[in-house]
């Protein structure tokens, strides 16, 4: 069974040193390292250029659904059986590769998903089904986080931190959405692989470490980082709930209550916080009518 890995980076240096150390000493080894620099500027693509042991790919930043796009392409030329999928700031332990082949044989299976820890902690926003009728509630239906598992489960969605997908899933569902550029492009993947009647198995005894960041910020310098991000998250999760819904409410609404929820907190903390400003409100409202009308890409939010 040949395995490649693909990790797609952008500006951790120090970090993918760490995650590319843990996947050189897997017990067992992927055939082939690949890893996507998404356009970095802090020296990553030249240390890149210095390991003979890896397939480097430069491209400008696309974000992390565009790396996967291009990483899982070149693995799938190359002939993969699987394509193990994850950012930078994941940390495989030296057995979980092989724990995850152990469940490689069964063909139903198109996605293997690790256990991932933080800080020792199980960390996880994989869950069960999707829910695509109540508007009123979240898509993500039996969260893992709410639960104790200690056996393989049968799951409907998982993270690109540690993805295992199998060949057939690639061939019949294609790559993943570049276009969602960063937020919801594995939950979309997954909804697909689940759509064309493949299952999504958890393994918890593959273990992988997942780096925490903003541990030592206050509220409002956290939310002033992750700020751009939220433009997308309301634009692509209201894109998912359009495209997938299965009736006006989830395809309008659902997105709709995601995003009054960010113009709400901008329009109350904006006069004593650094984290929102009041003009963030009418990017907040672009990016669900974005949503809507399932116009993606790059967007113009920092």
């Amino acid at each position: 069974m040949d395995v490649i890995a693909v990790v797609v980076t952008y500006n951790r240096l120090e970090l993918l040193k760490r995650n590319l150390a843990c996947l050189r000493r897997q017990t067992v080894p992927p055939a082939s390292i690949v890893v996507v620099d998404n356009g970095c500027t802090d020296g990553s693509g030249a240390w890149l250029d210095g390991q003979p042991d890896l397939t480097v790919i430069h491209q400008s930043n696309v974000g992390g659904s565009g790396g996967f796009h291009t990483g899982m392409d070149h693995a799938f030329r190359q002939g993969a059986d699987w394509i193990w999928c994850m950012d930078d700031d994941v940390f495989p332990r030296p057995d979980c590769l092989e724990r995850l082949s152990a469940y490689a044989g069964d063909a139903e299976v198109g996605i293997l998903a690790p256990r991932r820890l933080m800080e020792g902690r199980v960390y996880t926003n994989d869950f069960l089904r999707y829910n695509l009728d109540g508007p009123f509630a979240s898509m993500y239906a039996g969260r893992l986080s709410k639960m104790r598992v200690d056996a393989p489960l049968e799951i409907a969605g998982t993270a690109f931190e540690g993805l295992f997908v199998r060949r057939e899933v690639v061939a019949r569902i294609g790559l993943p959405n570049k276009d969602l550029f960063i937020f919801c492009d594995d939950t979309d993947y997954c909804l697909r692989t689940v759509q064309a009647g493949y299952k999504i198995l958890y393994v918890p005894s593959a273990l992988m470490d997942k780096e925490r960041f903003f541990s030592d910020d206050n509220w409002s310098v956290r939310q002033q980082k992750k700020k751009w991000k939220r433009f997308y998250q309301i634009r692509n999760s209201t894109y998912l709930n359009h495209h997938y819904g299965h009736n006006w409410g989830v395809r309008y609404l659902r997105g709709l209550n995601g995003a009054l929820g960010y113009v709400l907190i901008a329009f109350f903390t904006a006069p004593f916080s650094a984290a929102y400003r009041w003009r963030d409100i009418p990017l907040f409202w672009k990016a669900y009518r974005d949503g809507v009308k399932e116009r993606l890409g790059r967007m113009a939010v920092r």
